[in-house]
């Protein structure tokens, strides 16, 4: 592929245009006038709504879209083509576009692009967190009036979508390590939430995931950073390469930037003293639930005292944020059970996002005789179920039941070494209250028949899981009889 993307003008088509990423730039784009098609084998509202804003949407992906769009180009200036890791080589319409010639580039060399057009430029990186944490900052931003253009993988209501323009120096970018790409963002602002491994169908150890990590921040003016990730303290905090650098803390004992004091959770939200180098700001009240929130609310805090905000217009922003969709979201609620949709789906999200749904479950046992956390989780591709089998076995403590389906392979060969029944019996070692329903079509006849008033049922996972949510709602919605108090032994 090639790596200098041309914005001036000249067409360009995205392969796989419905993608949360791929999308969110096909936006941007679009609000640039610029000549934008794209390919997609499923349409969605995410494509019609790229559709309706001038796009040329091809609902399949073959190699006659690329002829299609050839004919009243010049042969000497095919149009540029966009592709993601998910677009493998075989693919038709990527092998036509490399037959005619085609610049073919890979999406974060777009997002590349745009990240060096701002000089007040933002990309959040890390393991975990990285959508809601540029969420947030982009939702700041905008609320104080600094109208920023924002590039996250996920929708927010705030801007209807996965991204937005700005006329504004500032640009928000979440920053993506799962394929090696963050080594190609050169931004003012760089953040780092946390690392881990996470993706070893690309990387085989942490030491490769550090590596990459290194180079993003060699390439940032300045570097905020969580301290309570101990990847960071240990291979980062002591280099003096990464200076300037700005830390946040959930431990006020610890001697960063920003932290925290007299922090209450609840069911509702969280309630929190800021600190900053040692002096009180304010009371900061989150409408997010857990720890790992408040540390993604924290990286916001300190990057809306860089450009120069008074913490009461960054307290006032964040207490209104209602969140990213498949972050915590509450789908829906019949018959006292409450459907949220979630895309944790490596076993330190599903540690923090069960805890969280623990919090609102002590806060339901008020109006319920019981209140149960239900997990129903989909393991997002082989490779990473087999490699964090025995995390995974451990991540479910907070779930007072759990449904495991087969495994989501997100185009990995099945290896027949893993599938979601071993996923289920390594929970089980853990956990009293375990199942696997392999199909989708099981789980949902599964929770029609298990679930009671005062649950709160999670779907987990990155795949497909959360489509069969209309469904289930749909069904206890219409059905006039009381859910069954049972409790799988």
């Amino acid at each position: 592929m090639q790596s200098a993307v041309d914005l001036s003008g000249r067409p360009i088509h995205f392969i796989g245009i419905g993608g949360i990423g791929m999308s969110a730039l096909a936006h941007i784009l679009l609000k640039r006038s610029l000549p934008v098609s794209g390919s997609d084998s499923r349409a969605n509202h995410i494509t019609q709504k790229l559709e309706s804003e001038g796009a040329r949407i091809f609902s399949r992906q073959e190699a006659v879209n690329i002829e299609q769009l050839r004919q009243g180009h010049s042969p000497a200036s095919p149009p540029q083509v966009i592709c993601s890791t998910a677009i493998h080589k075989d693919n038709p319409e990527y092998q036509a576009a490399l037959t005619a010639g085609c610049p073919i580039f890979h999406r974060s060399d777009v997002l590349a692009a745009l990240i060096q057009e701002f000089p007040q430029s933002i990309a959040i990186a890390g393991t975990h967190g990285k959508t809601t944490t540029s969420s947030l900052v982009g939702y700041l931003l905008l609320q104080a009036g600094l109208d920023p253009t924002i590039i996250v993988g996920g929708e927010v209501a705030a801007w209807r979508g996965n991204a937005r323009t700005g006329d504004s120096p500032y640009l928000v970018a979440e920053a993506d390590e799962s394929d090696g790409s963050l080594v190609k963002f050169l931004a003012h602002i760089g953040v780092i939430t946390n690392i881990e491994l996470d993706h070893p169908d690309h990387y085989t150890s942490l030491d490769q995931v550090v590596d990459i990590f290194q180079q993003f921040v060699d390439h940032c003016h300045i570097l905020i950073v969580s301290v309570d990730c101990p990847t960071i303290t240990e291979r980062f905090l002591t280099s003096a390469t990464i200076r300037p650098m700005i830390t946040y803390s959930l431990n006020a004992k610890r001697s960063a930037d920003y932290t925290v004091q007299n922090i209450d959770y609840s069911g509702q939200g969280t309630t929190v003293q800021v600190l900053e180098r040692g002096d009180c700001l304010g009371q900061l009240d989150l409408p997010l639930l857990g720890q790992h929130n408040l540390s993604n609310a924290l990286a916001a805090v300190a990057i809306g005292r860089y450009v120069g905000l008074e913490f009461p217009t960054i307290a006032n922003a964040l207490r209104t944020f209602s969140g990213a969709k498949r972050r915590f979201e509450i789908y829906g609620e019949a018959q006292g059970i409450c459907f949220v949709d979630d895309y944790a789906h490596h076993p330190s999200e599903i540690q923090v996002t069960l805890a969280s749904a623990k919090l609102q479950a002590q806060s339901a046992a008020a109006t319920y005789s019981q209140s149960r956390v239900v997990a129903v989780f989909q393991p997002h591709r082989y490779s990473r179920a087999a490699t964090f089998l025995e995390e995974f076995s451990r991540s479910f403590q907070d779930a007072d039941l759990v449904i495991v389906t087969d495994i989501y392979s997100a185009g990995e060969v099945n290896p027949g070494t893993i599938d979601g029944q071993k996923m289920a019996e390594a929970i089980a070692t853990n956990h009293s209250a375990v199942t696997c329903q392999p199909k989708l079509t099981n789980a949902i006849d599964f929770l029609q028949v298990h679930l009671q008033a005062g649950d709160i049922v999670l779907f987990l996972g990155a795949g497909d899981l959360n489509r069969i949510i209309p469904d289930l709602l749909a069904y206890y919605q219409v059905s006039s009889k009381p859910s069954p108090e049972v409790v799988l032994q």
